[in-house]
């Protein structure tokens, strides 16, 4: 016969064990809570009541190290823009996808988009008159505008995107090729860009890639582009 103590013993591990499982289990359901919470993050709605058009996606490949543009069917408002921080988003977005080709974590990533007529003009204080600003290098905030009637493109990121970017030269170059590329194809007018991190300037994306600088708005494919497909999650 089983001593007394011994089944004491047997019954009081066998309740430490049944307990120390609900808590991993508890806590695996927690993490897959978060993670899945964090996915759904990504802005994938369109606007409602805008038809569809096609839009042309400068995308990013780490595998090649190349960017191929792509056309989507795509609902976009028709203020500039929004219409600008909704193609990034989407851009942005489909980094996400399974199987993409060059991965960025989802979630939101563009907080907002300013186009600035070009040539920028100091701010003037009011009841003064403005001056030239080519009477003056000191107020020489952008190089010259390719054409008359040309604007500069502001790119608010979001933190979280820019601390969350796969870190590297590599990849980090390809976003901001990918991004750069993108409004070049699909806004004739922008002919510079700049970057900001949650409304202020801020070195690298994360680490590498250089924010400090004006990107001039270029075809930045290296491979021809690819029609419209239908899109897989």
């Amino acid at each position: 016969m089983i001593p007394r103590y011994q089944r004491i013993l047997f019954w009081t591990l066998a309740g430490a064990i049944l307990m120390m499982a609900l808590f991993l289990l508890r806590g695996c359901e927690q993490a897959r809570e978060k993670l899945t919470r964090h996915r759904d993050q990504t802005p994938l709605a369109a606007p409602v009541g805008t038809a569809s058009e096609t839009v042309r996606l400068a995308m990013a490949s780490d595998a090649d190290g190349s960017i191929t543009v792509v056309e989507r069917d795509l609902a976009l408002p028709t203020e500039p823009t929004a219409r600008a921080r909704v193609l990034l988003a989407r851009l942005i977005a489909e980094y996400s996808y399974k199987n993409s080709g060059h991965p960025i974590e989802s979630g939101p990533a563009i907080d907002d988009v300013f186009l600035l007529d070009l040539p920028l003009r100091p701010p003037v204080a009011a009841g003064t008159q403005p001056t030239d600003a080519s009477a003056d290098s000191t107020t020489d905030l952008s190089a010259n505008p390719q054409a008359p009637g040309g604007q500069l493109a502001v790119i608010n990121l979001r933190g979280a995107f820019a601390d969350h970017h796969p870190s590297g030269i590599e990849p980090e170059t390809l976003t901001i090729q990918s991004i750069v590329g993108t409004l070049y194809a699909n806004f004739p007018r922008i002919e510079q860009v700049r970057f900001l991190v949650d409304g202020h300037p801020r070195d690298t994306l994360n680490g590498h890639a250089d924010l400090t600088r004006t990107y001039s708005a270029v075809n930045t494919a290296t491979q021809p582009p690819q029609p419209a497909m239908q899109e897989i999650r």
